[in-house]
C-alpha cells in the first residue's frame, strides 16, 4: 500500500469521523428542540412515534454507519502502515506504529506515519532526487 493511499484512508476517515459527530450532534439538538424525547426532569423516559423520530432514528443510524466505516479505514491505513515501516532498516518506528496501534490509539499511530518522514520510498528517493516518498 503506497503511502499516498495510507494518507487518504486517513484524511477519509477522518472526515467520516467528524461528518458521524456532526451528524450525532444534530440529531440530538433536533430530538431536545422537536419533543420527540419525553422527558422527566433530566431523565430520558420515553419516545414520541412519529415521522420526526423515525427520521431521527434513521439519521442516527447513518452517523453509525459512518463512524463505524471511519473505524475500519483507520484500521486498515494502520495496517499498511505497519506494512511499509517494517521494510525500514531501523525498526523503530514499526515499534511506534504497533505499540501505538495495540494500546487502542491507532489513530495517532496513523497520524505519527502520515506526519512522519520515515516510510519505505523516502531513503531511495532523496538518492535519486526523487518526491521523498509523496508518490
Amino acid at each position: 500500500m503506497t503511502r499516498t493511499t495510507i494518507t487518504r484512508l486517513f484524511f477519509g476517515s477522518l472526515f467520516a469521523l467528524i461528518a458521524g459527530l456532526v451528524l450525532c450532534g444534530v440529531v440530538a439538538a433536533l430530538a431536545f428542540g422537536t419533543d420527540v424525547l419525553i422527558m422527566d426532569g433530566p431523565d430520558v423516559v420515553g419516545i414520541q412515534s412519529g415521522a420526526m423520530a423515525s427520521v431521527l432514528v434513521a439519521l442516527v443510524g447513518l452517523a453509525i454507519l459512518l463512524m463505524s466505516a471511519a473505524a475500519v479505514a483507520i484500521f486498515i491505513a494502520w495496517i499498511g502502515a505497519i506494512v511499509n515501516t517494517a521494510d525500514l532498516p531501523s525498526k523503530t518506528c514499526l515499534v511506534v506504529e504497533l505499540v501505538l496501534g495495540l494500546l487502542g490509539v491507532a489513530f495517532v499511530a496513523v497520524l505519527a506515519y502520515v506526519i512522519g518522514k520515515a516510510g519505505p520510498g523516502e531513503a531511495a528517493a532523496a538518492g535519486r532526487g526523487g518526491t521523498g516518498g509523496l508518490d
